[in-house]
């Protein structure tokens, strides 16, 4: 089966060949060309030619036109610092006076920051691609995107003390990710959210449904109206939030490796398909092949007969410098266990 044909198969529960799998190779890719990350974030040739690359290389199922959450926010004004051969970090946030909010306006993605250049690294993957793989570009959530325009802190604060100021940032980083979702979705590819900030280790519950739910419900249903199925990524402990992240609409949430595969499968796996969560630092980093077997095993043995069905993934990106030997490992992993998906206790 081709990546398309195989989660066509599992969204309408048909047989398939094995799972999908899905190493959420970021700016890993720039090592299988030779360049540095920096290259990549800024040159949409050869961003396109390192996940092109990458893909064939290592044949998983999901080619994810990435390299760092703060394109939106760049695009916005924020202030990101590039090094040569690490990955982008923020520098400095857009606003220094939240009283200056009204001045934010929504990125253009056709001309801000590095938007124009991933997007027209999608449409190239696209093109070498697209009949075949499952190719799909980052959108950073509302949320998010506005702890970069103002600051983790600052946003925290707001959260508690002036929350309409909050409401407006996510407003504004809203409309921004509409844009660039349709600026993927015109280049023939499916945007995949992640807004980390929503993590339970930083917000509470009621926080996510007055700062997160509304505008991940209004992104999703936007995406989902052209016609494109939705991932949704949060980062660190999400038990707390599951069944709200299931009320977005998302048809798969991707479960971070610090999450319970088995409780996530308890609580919305009825709902939603899952995705995860193999540990992308101490296994497929710091581990080594048999490692990353292990691990693999175990994911599916927790997860592999959700009721929605199961994509093995890593529970987030990889870290730049992983052994090409542990992707390799991993995606021979789920190919060995097959169809249907079966691993007892004693064997994982």
């Amino acid at each position: 089966m081709t990546p398309i044909e195989r989660f066509a198969a599992l969204a309408a529960g048909r047989p398939l060949d094995r799972l999908p799998c899905v190493p959420i190779v970021g700016n890993t890719a720039a090592r299988v060309i030779g360049v540095r990350t920096a290259e990549i974030r800024r040159s949409g040739e050869l961003l396109a030619r390192a996940h092109t690359a990458a893909y064939r290389r290592f044949g998983y199922d999901v080619v994810r036109v990435f390299t760092d959450l703060y394109v939106q926010a760049e695009a916005m004004g924020a202030k990101v610092r590039v090094p040569e051969d690490e990955t982008a970090y923020l520098h400095e946030p857009a606003l220094v006076d939240t009283h200056d909010v009204d001045r934010l306006k929504p990125a253009d993605p056709g001309k801000d920051g590095c938007l124009p250049a991933h997007r027209e690294a999608i449409a190239r993957v696209v093109d070498d691609l697209g009949g075949e793989a499952v190719v799909t570009a980052a959108v950073t959530g509302p949320f998010t995107n506005a702890s970069f325009l103002v600051g983790a802190e600052t946003l925290a604060r707001l959260a508690l003390r002036e929350p309409a100021v909050v409401r407006h940032l996510c407003e504004v980083s809203l409309e921004t990710a509409l844009r660039w979702a349709d600026a993927i979705m015109d280049a023939g590819a499916s945007p995949s959210i992640t807004d980390p900030m929503l993590s339970s280790t930083v917000v509470s519950p009621r926080q996510f449904r007055e700062f997160g739910l509304p505008y991940l419900e209004r992104l999703v249903t936007h995406i989902r109206g052209r016609g494109k199925a939705v991932t949704l990524h949060i980062c660190g402990k999400t038990r707390p939030v599951w069944a709200l992240m299931a009320d977005t609409g998302a048809d798969c949430l991707s479960i971070d490796n610090e999450a319970s595969l088995v409780e996530a499968k308890a609580a919305v796996g009825k709902r939603v398909r899952l995705m995860g969560n193999v540990p992308p630092v101490a296994v497929l980093f710091e581990s080594d092949p048999a490692g990353v077997r292990q691990a693999v095993r175990t994911c599916v043995r927790e997860g592999g007969d959700s009721p929605r069905g199961l994509v093995v993934a890593t529970g987030c990106s990889l870290p730049t410098e992983t052994p090409f030997a542990n992707i390799d490992a991993m995606v021979r992993a789920v190919d060995e266990i097959g169809w249907p998906p079966r691993v007892t206790e004693a064997s994982a």
